[in-house]
């Protein structure tokens, strides 16, 4: 794992400062905003196009985040006639909160439209109601068939809230991104690569004038990208999709460089990929292996995950737990059963 990471070239380890941005390509500049979280920053990318700017992702929908884009647009970078600001457009990879938090301040602030994939336009809204399967309570027993213990449920009970908190609100219209579509920005084509597994169809951008891709949360340096079976897919597989996403970005140029959300941008695209299928594949061994007794998801979190862990970190380690048994499943892995408790067990097979 070490080994593959260190041959990994990293051309810019220096970040830019809280409300400034750093030009890394032609056109492409680097901004960073601080995370409340264990995950501390989000990288934010601002394409020039023309007069003005198209803002790649957005940050979370706080007040700390919208007074350094307060701060950048004031001092830190101007755009358009007589120095004022315009934005293009907001382009949303994926409807997490770090990435669409701000996208109705921000389109309403510069009168710009929002460029997103029709799943992830609706992920948010649905999440932002509470809708469908992400309805607190449907979450919650849906945790609860997955063996998870009646005091992390206790602990769990505002999840329904939760991203209400990090997107306040969510623009009424969109853009569509589509898989293949060409975006013209600047002097500039970027073609949209979708990617599955990590969120319901996220959006990397890719220029190949410049060599250049906009990775988003799909790959990522030096951690791994959350893959994870939620309520309102409850039989998903999304590690599978996740590595036939990651097959699509291997094709492309090995000198790419790769901007992804955290971390640092980097290049060698194919050893990362190389890495991730590696970590992967020792960690579904490793789940495999601790079936050898019937196990649901939530009995298998500390063959993944070893540290402590809040309601958070154990939310997101339930997910990757189930897409981990999913995967072994659908490969005839582990065998799957409902107990009498209803509760979903894994052994192997």
């Amino acid at each position: 794992m070490n080994e593959i990471r260190s041959e990994l070239d990293f051309p810019f380890v220096d970040t830019p400062a809280p409300a400034r941005s750093r030009e890394i390509a032609p056109g492409v500049h680097w901004l960073r905003m601080p995370l409340p979280f264990a995950l501390n920053h989000i990288n934010l990318w601002l394409l020039t196009d023309g007069d003005g700017v198209a803002i790649v992702d957005c940050g979370l929908g706080n007040d700390a985040t919208r007074a350094l884009w307060n701060a950048y647009f004031s001092g830190g970078h101007r755009t358009g006639n007589g120095g004022s600001p315009r934005v293009s457009r907001v382009v949303v990879t994926h409807s997490h909160p770090d990435h669409a938090g701000n996208a109705h301040w921000l389109t309403q602030r510069f009168g710009a439209d929002l460029w997103i994939s029709l799943g992830e336009y609706f992920t948010a809204h649905a999440a932002g109601a509470a809708q469908a399967g992400f309805a607190g309570e449907l979450q919650l027993e849906f945790l609860r068939r997955n063996g998870l213990e009646r005091e992390w449920l206790e602990r769990m009970k505002d999840r329904g809230r939760n991203y209400r908190r990090g997107v306040p609100d969510f623009p009424g219209t969109f853009c569509r991104l589509m898989d293949g579509q060409t975006l013209s920005i600047g002097a500039h084509p970027w073609r949209v690569m979708m990617g599955y597994g990590h969120s319901p169809e996220h959006a990397a951008l890719y220029c190949g004038s410049l060599g250049v891709l906009i990775s988003g949360d799909m790959v990522l340096p030096k951690i791994t990208t959350n893959i994870s079976v939620w309520t309102v897919e409850p039989l998903a597989n999304p590690l599978r999709l996740f590595f036939d996403s990651l097959d699509r970005y291997a094709a492309l140029p090995e000198d790419t460089l790769v901007l992804p959300s955290h971390g640092v941008p980097f290049r060698g695209l194919r050893k990362r990929v190389a890495q991730l299928k590696v970590h992967h594949g020792v960690r579904l061994e490793d789940v495999r292996q601790a079936c050898t007794s019937p196990k649901s998801a939530a009995e298998i979190v500390p063959t993944l995950f070893s540290r402590p862990m809040d309601p958070l970190q154990m939310f997101f380690a339930m997910g990757e737990s189930i897409a981990h048994l999913h995967f072994l499943h659908a490969v005839g892995g582990v065998d799957r059963h409902v107990g009498a408790d209803g509760i979903f067990r894994y052994v192997t097979a």
